[in-house]
């Protein structure tokens, strides 16, 4: 077992968290602990408050609840009470915006908290990476990835959100020799730091392929693989996309295969990694690569074979079903506005952009909506976060927490 699936399991092996972007598995999955479908009232509302700016999704642990948001020149990174919604405890820091940055879509904060061993590292939208305490919110440590470091300056904000390996925490930077770096969970002290690629807003992933740990990157115009303990680059492909909006974090399946997509002309890819000759080298194998699917700023999800996503740039995005061995499109389904979703075992829970939420089950054929319910405000562009039969939501002002269990 590697030690980032270790240290998965032992946060939430016992089905209580979501402790990063993408859940559990960093995959936009979770088992199905009796969610049911709503009737016509919509699902049960639990609690709803005011927030504040922001399109960083909520982790989960320990009955607490994460994210960050922007309030003038600070960012805040707020805790709260799972159960009640109640504000735990706040941090807070200067990020003023310099001219170089784009703020029309809002100021962020665009990526997701990640909490491990009781502590949570949280990077706001000009590149400060905070380590704190998860009971106290106590600073811990930072750094200044972009104007500190010499990082990417994305001009609509940093997004890549963080992820652990080990007693590591793994960044995205960009530019020579620090596409990604790894900090010491502890003290910040820099473990590693690899690859030439400028930043794109994609976050890292940590998976196990073909039986190597390692961290895939999705960076402004290509894919690469790094060992996740020394950083070594293990193979890159190029996925070239204007402005470096290479956005959706990549999908991974045990036998290999990689799957990364994108608008402003990147189209979607799947990669399959093979070991190749004696130097536990791996090398990547092109299975297709079309422009059918393009996955704008939302994610993708697997279920078995079958890739699901909202695909389209700026103007309508249908739910797409894709085959993941042949790129082949089962279907389309257009009834829907741009969406980001979360699997639920075998069905699909979409948040869409006008707050929308919907229960549907999938299958080669159809898209079969079982639940849907207005519940938020537009762009509400923050992916679900789902723990047990819990739904916690949020758009650019509000949260809400769901119970989504038969009365």
């Amino acid at each position: 077992m590697s030690a980032w699936l270790l240290a998965v399991l032992l946060v939430a092996g016992d089905g209580t968290a979501w402790p990063q972007w993408g859940g559990p598995g960093r995959d936009f999955r979770v088992a199905d602990a009796g969610v049911a479908a709503w009737g016509e009232g919509g699902p049960r509302v639990l609690w709803r408050r005011v927030l504040g700016e922001g399109f960083s999704a909520f982790v989960a642990a320990d009955g607490k609840l994460v994210t960050l948001l922007r309030e003038g020149d600070e960012e805040v990174a707020l805790a709260l009470d799972a159960a009640t919604g109640r504000t735990l405890w706040e941090a807070r820091w200067s990020a003023p915006f310099t001219a170089e940055y784009s703020m029309e879509n809002g100021p962020g904060p665009h990526a997701t908290p990640l909490i491990v061993a009781g502590r949570v590292f949280a990077v706001g939208a000009t590149g400060r990476l905070r380590a704190l305490d998860l009971a106290t919110g106590r600073a811990l440590w930072d750094h200044d990835l972009v104007a500190g470091r010499g990082g990417t300056l994305r001009v609509n904000g940093y997004a890549a959100s963080p992820v652990a390996h080990g007693d590591t925490v793994i960044v995205s930077v960009g530019g020579p020799g620090q596409a990604l770096v790894a900090f010491a969970q502890t003290d910040g002290r820099e473990v590693w730091r690899a690859g030439d690629w400028r930043n794109s807003p994609a976050s890292p992933l940590c998976v196990t392929l073909a039986g190597r740990p390692q961290v895939i990157g999705f960076f402004w115009d290509a894919v690469a693989g790094f060992d996740a303990a020394s950083g070594a680059v293990l193979w890159s492909v190029a996925h070239p996309a204007e402005f470096g909006l290479n956005v959706s974090m990549p999908l991974a399946a045990e036998d290999g295969t990689v799957f990364v997509s994108s608008s402003y002309g990147g189209g979607s890819r799947a990669l399959r990694l093979e070991p190749h000759g004696t130097d536990a080298g791996l090398e990547p194998a092109l299975l297709w690569a079309h422009n059918r699917m393009r996955v704008h700023f939302g994610n993708a999800v697997r279920l078995g074979r079958t890739v699901f996503a909202s695909s389209g740039d700026f103007a309508s995005a249908p739910l797409l079903a894709l085959d993941l061995d042949s790129g082949r499109t089962l279907w389309r389904e257009r009834g829907l506005a741009r969406a980001s979703l979360v699997a639920i075992g075998e069905r699909l829970l979409l948040l869409t952009e006008d707050g929308e939420l919907v229960l549907a089950r999938p299958s080669s054929e159809r898209l079969e909506v079982e639940a849907r319910a207005s519940l938020l405000a537009a762009p509400a562009w923050t992916v679900p976060t789902v723990v047990g039969t819990r739904v916690y939501l949020r758009d650019r002002r509000e949260a809400l927490a769901l119970e989504l269990s038969r009365p």
